[in-house]
């Protein structure tokens, strides 16, 4: 059987023209249209607390924060990660949506989903050059840190369940990320 594959620009239209509810929870994986986990309290804090421990980034303006937007990968994929920290731009993204190349790291929290963005996800990052990834997996409560990609995965892998994770600078303790 054969599957129609969507471009980012027909997904856009889809929604444009009230196709896709406007808070459908779907993103563009490789073409098809898919429908995201559910978002749970502790999910949600997760988010939360990762947003006000990388707000400095954003201050200094060092960085922007993005919150559950698209990115888009390539012309077929367009996920819409939990985080992602773009290259500081004084218009804030206002003619376009974020590209790869403007991506400096992406982090997904994960409770249901921890299977889907390890084998799923990650490596449409790799494969589109996302520097730097972390996973929050609240089950475990860890973080997959993935950096140095190689187009077909990451280079660099570790989980860390103490520690500090690093990003342009400012350091954050593992355990004050996990909620």
């Amino acid at each position: 059987m054969l599957r129609y594959r969507f471009t980012a620009e027909e997904f856009h239209r889809m929604a444009e023209a009230g196709i896709l509810p406007e808070d459908a929870r779907v993103e563009l994986v490789e073409g098809e249209i898919v429908t995201m986990s559910p978002v749970g309290k502790r999910h949600m804090a997760a988010v939360k607390r990762l947003m006000d421990l990388l707000f400095p980034l954003q201050q200094a303006r060092k960085a922007l924060l993005q919150v559950q937007d698209p990115l888009r990968l390539s012309p077929e994929s367009e996920p819409q990660p939990d985080l992602t920290l773009l290259s500081y731009r004084e218009n804030f993204y206002r003619d376009k949506v974020p590209e790869a190349e403007d991506a400096l790291l992406v982090i997904e929290v994960a409770d249901t989903s921890l299977d889907y963005d390890l084998t799923v996800k990650l490596p449409l990052y790799a494969k589109a050059g996302i520097p730097e990834v972390w996973v929050v997996d609240l089950v475990r409560d860890r973080v997959h840190v993935f950096r140095q990609p190689t187009g077909e995965g990451y280079g660099q892998r570790e989980i860390l369940e103490e520690s500090e994770l690093e990003i342009l600078g400012l350091k954050i303790p593992v355990r004050e990320v996990l909620p």
